[in-house]
């Protein structure tokens, strides 16, 4: 009688060869995301971009001076990195059409809360931040700075605001653009 191994060793080598891959086979040689040139020209673009750049002079411009004496300024430079970080994950999502991928997401919706509140919180941190520039003495590097932030900010705020029109108008309308 053969042993348990010898029964092994006569078993047939051949095994059901089967023909599917172990790993899928994706095809990696087309991007699915797709850079929109045409959106920096758009109205939509344009005011994103505008938040983009006068939302980080604001920060840049409170960042640099002593603002962490005065909590008002802290809570303009809360404001500002909040939605200057907002804004550019928001502008690259639009920026390489991430928003058509991710239909259930409701970016109208998204677009319209985020700006109606920017641009409240904006015209609070920049009316604070315009009453923060009478605590220094003029002339000096903090009076100088928090002046011209005041300005960026009102200035934010002002794109903020036609941000938030033009995101009620897409909400208000049928269709998603």
């Amino acid at each position: 009688r053969p042993s348990a191994t010898e029964c092994i060793m006569e078993r047939p080598a051949a095994v059901p060869v089967s023909r599917s891959p172990a790993v899928p086979d994706y095809n990696t040689s087309t991007s699915t995301l797709a850079f929109d040139q045409h959106f920096t020209t758009t109205a939509k673009g344009i005011l994103l971009q505008a938040e983009i750049v006068c939302g980080m002079l604001v920060w840049i411009l409170v960042g640099g001076t002593d603002y962490y004496h005065q909590p008002t300024l802290c809570w303009v430079m809360f404001v500002s990195i909040l939605f200057w970080i907002l804004t550019v994950f928001l502008f690259i999502i639009y920026l390489t059409g991430a928003h058509n991928r991710i239909p259930r997401v409701p970016w109208t919706m998204l677009s319209l809360c985020t700006n109606c509140s920017a641009a409240a919180l904006y015209l609070v941190a920049a009316v604070t931040d315009a009453f923060s520039v009478n605590l220094d003495v003029r002339g000096r590097h903090n009076y100088n700075c928090w002046a011209a932030s005041a300005f960026f900010a009102f200035l934010t705020t002002l794109c903020y605001a036609g941000s938030s029109y033009l995101s009620y108008r897409a909400w208000k309308t049928p269709e998603e653009q």
